[in-house]
């Protein structure tokens, strides 16, 4: 039988080992899950089989001969495609969705102007879409897609590519229900054409939905491979976890029962759901979710982005909150994921990003006043702990843990008595984690409320007084700090009923 297989395969980044002699195997014609809590080595396997990362040891092999993949060109031709989950960074948003398509035939070969058929560009894309029931104007601007769309034309331009072996990575994240049982029609499809996939998802009904066999990696290692419909979801999410996790012990304090912020069947636009919610003053309140949960989407439409709509209250009072700005002057501010994004200003100086959000204060006549800004930001990096040779360096040059104590020290400030945090420790190392905890926690103990967004569960266990779990873009349970544990909100985060973590 046709199969890829990864043998011992080892990669370490500097001197962190984040692949540890992992083995694992697509046949062709099967759905394989791969699974994993984040930081499993699930994502690094799989850009060392696209090409995107070289392994430090092992071999890969199709059909029993070993392959080289140097390059994503490479896995290409060995007919290996990818779906990534974030689809607008792997498509030209101003060419048509039939360009799209032929994109890999024309740069994998190289062409001239002149020897382009448009018409025989449209007519084959025709043709895949239509072998795999898509309905999509060929003609139609990428830019103008909906996201299921967008995701539909990277599965049909591998398969376009002739693929053997296609990684799905979350791809029912951003998709409704008819999306996607339109995309497992299309996966079941596939597979019975002999197309081997791996599908990497978090959501534990899809898994057992649609795939055959599943490995669960943990710690840059491979713990299990079975066969699906052998293993229970219980048992899954315990192999993920691993038995030695215990619930992390925490001091307890007590909390207000003065409520600071509500908010009260707010509809999000990008999930199409509703959500009410309540936070104590001094309260920190996890959300919990894994990765297309609608964690990022809910964070942002409570901040006003977006076109929210539902009932505000600060302080029992009820406010209008439509726009950013609206939620910055009622004391709102939001510390996003993407923090050199949206969070910072990198070619800008720790001090102009320290002042930005009370630039008023620094200014005279329009003029900004350098030596005031200074001493302001001096106090502020000496507060927040931050490691710079100057407040005058530039952001960009700081590490990671100390540009998100800046993203968020420039809001703190008397006025200001909501955060939300979304996903605050990502990509920081442990001693910066740390610190940050330190800092939200000292918000809260100067009766702050806190809105902790993450897929990160060990931090929530640690820090949260309350953790509200989300599933599709939903509130699917709600626990104490005493009440959680990993088990309980895995099963939960992953589509199981509340019912069975109680159970």
């Amino acid at each position: 039988m046709c199969q890829l297989f990864m043998k011992n395969i080892s990669k370490s980044f500097d001197d962190v080992s984040v692949l540890k002699s992992v083995s694992f195997s697509v046949k062709a014609g099967e759905v394989h899950a791969l699974l994993g809590v984040n930081g499993a080595g699930k994502s690094t396997l799989m850009k060392i089989l696209a090409g995107d990362y070289q392994k430090d040891d092992g071999t890969i092999e199709i059909s029993g001969k070993e392959v080289s993949l140097e390059s994503p060109l490479d896995a290409k031709r060995h007919g290996i495609g990818v779906v990534v989950q974030e689809v607008d960074t792997a498509l030209f948003p101003t060419l048509t969705v039939a360009e799209n398509l032929a994109i890999d035939t024309y740069t994998s070969t190289g062409f001239k102007m002149s020897r382009v058929s448009w018409q025989s560009i449209k007519k084959q894309a025709k043709e895949i879409l239509n072998d795999m029931n898509i309905e999509l104007e060929v003609n139609k601007p990428v830019a103008q897609c909906s996201l299921s769309e967008k995701q539909m034309i990277l599965i049909a331009r591998a398969v376009a590519g002739n693929v053997r072996y296609l990684i799905l990575d979350e791809p029912t994240a951003p998709l409704s229900e008819k999306e996607t049982n339109t995309l497992f029609e299309i996966i079941k499809k596939l597979r019975d054409k002999g197309v081997g996939i791996i599908y990497i998802s978090h959501r534990m009904p899809e898994i057992k939905k649609i795939s055959d066999r599943f490995t669960v990696m943990r710690d840059g290692k491979l713990i299990i491979t079975e066969k699906t419909e052998t293993a229970s979801t219980e048992q899954i999410i315990q192999q993920m976890l691993g038995k030695s996790l215990q619930q992390t012990e925490r001091k307890r304090k007590v909390t207000s029962t003065n409520t600071l912020f509500e908010v009260k069947d707010i509809t999000i636009p990008d999930t199409g759901k509703s959500i009410s919610l309540t936070v104590q003053e001094g309260e920190i309140v996890g959300v919990a979710g894994l990765v297309g949960a609608g964690k990022s989407e809910t964070a942002r439409a409570l901040f006003g982005a977006g076109e929210a709509k539902g009932s505000w209250f600060i302080n029992g009072k009820r406010k209008k909150i439509t726009s950013p700005y609206h939620a910055l002057k009622q004391g709102l501010c939001l510390v996003p994921e993407e923090r050199r994004k949206e969070g910072i200003l990198t070619e800008h100086s720790v001090a102009h990003n320290l002042s930005l959000p009370s630039l008023q204060s620094f200014t005279r006549f329009g003029w900004l006043q350098l030596k005031k800004e200074a001493e302001y930001a001096n106090r502020k990096i000496d507060e927040l702990g931050v490691v710079t040779s100057s407040s005058t360096r530039l952001l960009k040059y700081l590490s990671g843990g100390n540009q998100q104590k800046v993203s968020i020290g420039k809001w703190i400030s008397p006025d200001r008595n909501v955060y939300l945090f979304d996903e605050p420790t990502k990509g920081i190392d442990v001693k910066a984690k740390k610190e940050i905890f330190q800092l939200i926690q000292s918000l809260a103990e100067q009766g702050k409320g806190i809105l902790y967004f993450t897929s990160e569960l060990e931090e929530l266990l640690h820090i949260a007084d309350r953790i509200l779990v989300m599933y599709d873009g939903e509130f699917t349970a709600s626990f104490t700090g005493a009440e959680a544990t990993h088990e309980k909100i895995m099963q939960v985060a992953t589509g199981g009923m509340l019912s069975e973590t109680n159970g």
